[in-house]
Protein backbone atom coordinates (compact mmCIF):
# COMPACT_ATOMS: atom_id res chain seq x y z
CA UNK A 1 0.00 0.00 0.00
CA UNK A 2 2.95 2.48 1.03
CA UNK A 3 3.93 2.01 -2.70
CA UNK A 4 0.66 2.17 -4.25
CA UNK A 5 0.36 5.52 -2.30
CA UNK A 6 3.24 7.23 -3.88
CA UNK A 7 2.17 6.32 -7.70
CA UNK A 8 -1.01 7.64 -6.86
CA UNK A 9 0.64 10.79 -5.29
CA UNK A 10 2.48 11.39 -8.74
CA UNK A 11 -0.41 11.45 -10.13
CA UNK A 12 -1.87 14.09 -8.01
CA UNK A 13 -4.38 12.37 -5.84
CA UNK A 14 -3.66 12.69 -1.91
CA UNK A 15 -3.56 9.24 -0.35
CA UNK A 16 -3.69 8.21 3.40
CA UNK A 17 -3.07 5.18 5.31
CA UNK A 18 -3.31 2.90 8.67
CA UNK A 19 -0.15 1.49 9.43
CA UNK A 20 0.20 -1.45 11.45
CA UNK A 21 3.80 -1.99 11.69
CA UNK A 22 5.40 1.28 11.94
CA UNK A 23 8.97 -0.16 11.17
CA UNK A 24 7.82 -0.86 7.58
CA UNK A 25 6.18 2.99 7.36
CA UNK A 26 8.98 4.35 8.70
CA UNK A 27 11.26 2.35 5.83
CA UNK A 28 9.01 3.12 3.07
CA UNK A 29 7.77 6.76 4.14
CA UNK A 30 4.45 6.98 2.31
CA UNK A 31 3.26 10.09 1.81
CA UNK A 32 1.09 9.95 4.78
CA UNK A 33 0.16 7.29 7.25
CA UNK A 34 -0.92 6.31 10.83
CA UNK A 35 0.15 4.00 13.03
CA UNK A 36 -1.72 2.15 14.94
CA UNK A 37 -0.80 -0.06 17.83
CA UNK A 38 -3.64 -2.90 17.03
CA UNK A 39 -3.29 -6.75 16.36
CA UNK A 40 -2.36 -7.08 12.49
CA UNK A 41 -5.22 -8.04 10.73
CA UNK A 42 -7.72 -4.93 12.89
CA UNK A 43 -6.50 -1.66 11.49
CA UNK A 44 -9.74 -0.08 12.98
CA UNK A 45 -9.44 -1.96 16.28
CA UNK A 46 -11.92 -3.68 18.18
CA UNK A 47 -14.46 -5.71 15.93
CA UNK A 48 -17.91 -3.80 15.78
CA UNK A 49 -17.04 -0.58 18.08
CA UNK A 50 -18.01 1.72 15.60
CA UNK A 51 -17.20 4.77 17.81
CA UNK A 52 -13.67 3.50 18.53
CA UNK A 53 -13.24 2.70 14.49
CA UNK A 54 -14.64 6.78 13.77
CA UNK A 55 -12.42 7.66 15.74
CA UNK A 56 -9.60 5.76 14.32
CA UNK A 57 -11.00 6.82 10.08
CA UNK A 58 -11.24 10.63 11.20
CA UNK A 59 -7.29 10.92 12.91
CA UNK A 60 -6.66 8.75 9.31
CA UNK A 61 -8.74 11.40 7.07
CA UNK A 62 -6.68 14.26 9.23
CA UNK A 63 -3.57 13.77 7.42
CA UNK A 64 -4.91 14.94 4.27
CA UNK A 65 -4.90 19.21 5.96
CA UNK A 66 -0.79 18.16 5.76
CA UNK A 67 0.14 19.45 2.73
CA UNK A 68 3.61 18.39 2.94
CA UNK A 69 5.06 15.05 3.88
CA UNK A 70 5.97 12.24 4.35
CA UNK A 71 3.84 12.42 7.41
CA UNK A 72 3.78 9.38 10.23
CA UNK A 73 1.04 9.74 12.78
CA UNK A 74 1.16 7.75 16.10
CA UNK A 75 -2.20 7.34 17.07
CA UNK A 76 -2.93 8.21 20.72
CA UNK A 77 -5.04 5.26 22.05
CA UNK A 78 -5.04 1.24 22.11
CA UNK A 79 -7.90 -0.69 20.82
CA UNK A 80 -10.15 -1.88 23.36
CA UNK A 81 -9.50 -5.41 24.37
CA UNK A 82 -11.18 -8.05 22.90
CA UNK A 83 -12.61 -11.23 24.09
CA UNK A 84 -9.69 -14.17 24.58
CA UNK A 85 -12.32 -16.41 22.39
CA UNK A 86 -12.39 -14.29 19.71
CA UNK A 87 -11.58 -14.96 16.01
CA UNK A 88 -7.67 -14.64 15.78
CA UNK A 89 -5.70 -12.54 14.07
CA UNK A 90 -3.07 -13.89 11.94
CA UNK A 91 -0.34 -11.46 10.22
CA UNK A 92 0.07 -14.41 7.62
CA UNK A 93 -2.31 -16.77 6.66
CA UNK A 94 -1.20 -20.36 4.76
CA UNK A 95 -4.56 -22.18 5.37
CA UNK A 96 -5.78 -21.27 2.16
CA UNK A 97 -6.95 -23.78 -0.47
CA UNK A 98 -4.35 -24.83 -3.20
CA UNK A 99 -4.85 -25.38 -6.79
CA UNK A 100 -4.52 -28.78 -7.67
CA UNK A 101 -3.42 -26.90 -11.58
CA UNK A 102 -0.80 -24.59 -10.41
CA UNK A 103 2.76 -25.33 -10.70
CA UNK A 104 5.39 -25.76 -7.34
CA UNK A 105 7.05 -22.99 -8.56
CA UNK A 106 4.38 -20.59 -8.46
CA UNK A 107 3.28 -21.48 -5.19
CA UNK A 108 6.73 -20.81 -3.67
CA UNK A 109 6.75 -17.35 -5.23
CA UNK A 110 3.67 -16.32 -3.47
CA UNK A 111 4.08 -17.76 -0.53
CA UNK A 112 7.89 -15.92 -0.37
CA UNK A 113 5.86 -12.70 -1.25
CA UNK A 114 3.92 -13.11 1.76
CA UNK A 115 6.58 -13.69 3.88
CA UNK A 116 9.12 -10.98 2.06
CA UNK A 117 7.90 -8.21 4.34
CA UNK A 118 7.90 -9.74 7.85
CA UNK A 119 11.95 -11.36 6.83
CA UNK A 120 12.99 -7.42 5.92
CA UNK A 121 11.19 -6.14 9.21
CA UNK A 122 13.09 -8.61 11.01
CA UNK A 123 16.30 -8.29 9.72
CA UNK A 124 15.83 -4.59 10.42
CA UNK A 125 15.70 -5.06 13.93
CA UNK A 126 18.54 -7.15 14.09
CA UNK A 127 20.48 -4.66 12.11
CA UNK A 128 21.17 -6.36 9.23
CA UNK A 129 21.96 -9.75 10.88
CA UNK A 130 20.68 -12.89 9.39
CA UNK A 131 21.61 -16.93 8.69
CA UNK A 132 20.14 -16.13 5.21
CA UNK A 133 23.56 -16.68 2.95
CA UNK A 134 25.08 -19.92 2.77
CA UNK A 135 23.68 -20.43 -0.88
CA UNK A 136 25.57 -18.05 -3.77
CA UNK A 137 22.19 -17.48 -5.41
CA UNK A 138 19.41 -15.40 -4.00
CA UNK A 139 16.42 -17.07 -2.05
CA UNK A 140 13.92 -16.39 -4.48
CA UNK A 141 15.88 -17.95 -7.30
CA UNK A 142 16.37 -21.28 -5.33
CA UNK A 143 13.02 -21.32 -4.39
CA UNK A 144 12.48 -21.21 -8.33
CA UNK A 145 14.81 -24.40 -8.70
CA UNK A 146 13.75 -26.14 -6.13
CA UNK A 147 9.69 -26.04 -7.66
CA UNK A 148 10.96 -26.58 -11.45
CA UNK A 149 12.23 -30.03 -9.63
CA UNK A 150 9.39 -30.69 -7.63
CA UNK A 151 7.05 -30.32 -10.81
CA UNK A 152 9.32 -32.34 -12.91
CA UNK A 153 9.60 -34.82 -9.93
CA UNK A 154 13.63 -35.21 -9.92
CA UNK A 155 16.36 -35.37 -8.14
CA UNK A 156 19.36 -32.74 -8.23
CA UNK A 157 21.67 -36.08 -7.93
CA UNK A 158 24.14 -33.46 -9.88
CA UNK A 159 23.30 -30.43 -8.13
CA UNK A 160 23.35 -32.09 -3.97
CA UNK A 161 26.12 -29.26 -2.60
CA UNK A 162 23.52 -26.42 -4.38
CA UNK A 163 20.27 -28.39 -3.03
CA UNK A 164 21.46 -28.50 0.47
CA UNK A 165 22.53 -24.91 1.05
CA UNK A 166 19.22 -23.81 -1.24
CA UNK A 167 17.09 -25.41 1.22
CA UNK A 168 19.19 -24.41 4.55
CA UNK A 169 19.00 -20.51 3.13
CA UNK A 170 15.07 -21.18 2.42
CA UNK A 171 14.50 -22.63 5.81
CA UNK A 172 16.05 -19.72 7.34
CA UNK A 173 14.74 -17.23 5.67
CA UNK A 174 11.20 -18.50 6.64
CA UNK A 175 12.10 -19.47 10.03
CA UNK A 176 13.47 -15.12 10.66
CA UNK A 177 9.81 -13.92 8.65
CA UNK A 178 7.37 -16.36 11.18
CA UNK A 179 9.10 -15.03 13.94
CA UNK A 180 8.92 -11.42 12.72
CA UNK A 181 5.40 -11.72 13.46
CA UNK A 182 3.87 -10.66 16.88
CA UNK A 183 2.69 -13.65 18.64
CA UNK A 184 4.46 -17.00 20.24
CA UNK A 185 7.78 -17.93 18.99
CA UNK A 186 8.23 -20.92 20.92
CA UNK A 187 10.81 -22.98 19.08
CA UNK A 188 8.34 -25.66 18.79
CA UNK A 189 5.79 -23.90 17.27
CA UNK A 190 7.72 -22.39 14.81
CA UNK A 191 9.07 -25.28 13.41
CA UNK A 192 5.20 -26.85 13.34
CA UNK A 193 4.50 -23.53 11.05
CA UNK A 194 6.92 -23.91 9.11
CA UNK A 195 6.74 -28.00 8.17
CA UNK A 196 3.35 -28.56 8.43
CA UNK A 197 1.44 -25.17 7.30
CA UNK A 198 3.67 -23.83 4.31
CA UNK A 199 3.76 -24.74 1.13
CA UNK A 200 8.09 -25.10 1.37
CA UNK A 201 7.22 -27.63 4.11
CA UNK A 202 5.35 -29.55 1.95
CA UNK A 203 7.63 -29.34 -0.91
CA UNK A 204 10.70 -30.68 1.38
CA UNK A 205 8.52 -33.34 2.58
CA UNK A 206 8.19 -34.96 -0.84
CA UNK A 207 11.82 -34.49 -1.25
CA UNK A 208 12.19 -36.41 2.20
CA UNK A 209 10.33 -39.35 0.45
CA UNK A 210 11.99 -39.36 -2.82
CA UNK A 211 15.15 -39.47 -1.19
CA UNK A 212 14.16 -41.79 1.46
CA UNK A 213 13.17 -44.09 -1.30
CA UNK A 214 16.12 -44.18 -3.00
CA UNK A 215 18.38 -46.75 -1.51
CA UNK A 216 21.44 -44.97 -2.18
CA UNK A 217 20.62 -41.78 -1.37
CA UNK A 218 18.30 -42.42 2.07
CA UNK A 219 21.14 -40.63 4.04
CA UNK A 220 20.21 -37.64 2.29
CA UNK A 221 16.81 -37.22 3.04
CA UNK A 222 18.11 -36.30 6.81
CA UNK A 223 19.71 -33.36 5.76
CA UNK A 224 16.02 -32.28 4.00
CA UNK A 225 14.52 -32.70 7.43
CA UNK A 226 14.15 -34.55 10.81
CA UNK A 227 11.55 -37.17 10.49
CA UNK A 228 9.72 -35.84 13.08
CA UNK A 229 9.33 -32.80 10.92
CA UNK A 230 7.71 -34.50 7.88
CA UNK A 231 5.51 -36.50 10.11
CA UNK A 232 1.88 -35.17 9.18
CA UNK A 233 3.00 -32.50 6.29
CA UNK A 234 1.37 -31.00 4.41
CA UNK A 235 2.63 -32.68 1.09
CA UNK A 236 0.86 -34.30 -1.07
CA UNK A 237 0.09 -37.74 -1.98
CA UNK A 238 2.43 -39.10 -4.57
CA UNK A 239 2.64 -42.95 -5.76
CA UNK A 240 6.50 -43.20 -6.15
CA UNK A 241 7.01 -46.19 -7.85
CA UNK A 242 10.23 -47.43 -9.40
CA UNK A 243 9.41 -45.28 -12.94
CA UNK A 244 7.33 -42.21 -11.09
CA UNK A 245 9.85 -40.70 -10.72
CA UNK A 246 13.43 -39.32 -12.83
CA UNK A 247 16.62 -38.27 -11.60
CA UNK A 248 18.33 -34.93 -12.53
CA UNK A 249 21.78 -36.29 -13.45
Amino acid sequence: MCAISHILEREGLQTTGISLVRENAAHLRPPRSLWVSFPLGRPLGKPNDAAFQHRVIAATLDLLTRPNGPVLGDYPEDAPPVAADAAPVCPVSFARPVDAADTWPRRLANEFALLKPWYELGRRRRHGRTLVGASDHAVADNLQRLGELLDARQLPLVELKWFKLAIEDAKAYYIEALTAQPGEHAQQLVQNRLWHETQLGAGLALFYEWFRKDPKLALFARIVAPREAVDGSTGEEIDIGPNAMETSR
